[in-house]
């Protein structure tokens, strides 16, 4: 279970505004830049908010081997948050995710953004070396 965890706001994007509102859109950006990244697309299932005439955003979610990828938008606030996690069983998947996430920041091009990065499962001599601290505590 152990891999980085990436959750992210991007506000203010200036990208292509159908990232936003069109859920096909944004599948189609997350399918490429997941295969693009290396990871192992098993499914994936975006949902349209709004209607044809007036879309209000998409939610969706990318499930690879390596864990997954979720998204939501909020074109009225022109707005996305992101999830990306990706666990290291068989090998260090840390510059697959860094890919991903610099894909999608260059796609949706927010003047905005924050980033929060989780080191999950144990903390190593790798993780200690980036600067990634463990606040775990044990169950009572």
């Amino acid at each position: 279970m152990e891999g980085l965890h990436i959750l992210a706001e991007f506000r203010q994007c200036r990208g292509a505004p159908e990232l936003l509102r069109d859920a096909a859109t944004l599948e189609s950006l997350c399918l490429g830049i997941c295969h693009a990244a290396g990871l192992t697309v098993v499914g994936a299932l975006f949902h349209p908010f709004g209607t044809p005439e007036s879309p209000a955003g998409a939610t969706g979610a990318v499930i690879f081997a390596e864990s997954h990828l979720a998204l939501h938008t909020w074109p009225e606030q022109n707005a996305a948050t992101l999830d990306l996690y990706v666990c290291n069983f068989s090998r260090d998947n840390r510059p697959a995710a860094e890919d991903a996430y610099a894909r999608l920041l260059s796609a949706f091009a927010p003047e905005k953004v924050t980033r929060r990065d989780i080191w999950r499962g144990e903390i190593d001599s790798s993780a200690a070396a980036l600067g990634i601290a463990s606040s775990a505590q044990p169950m009572p």
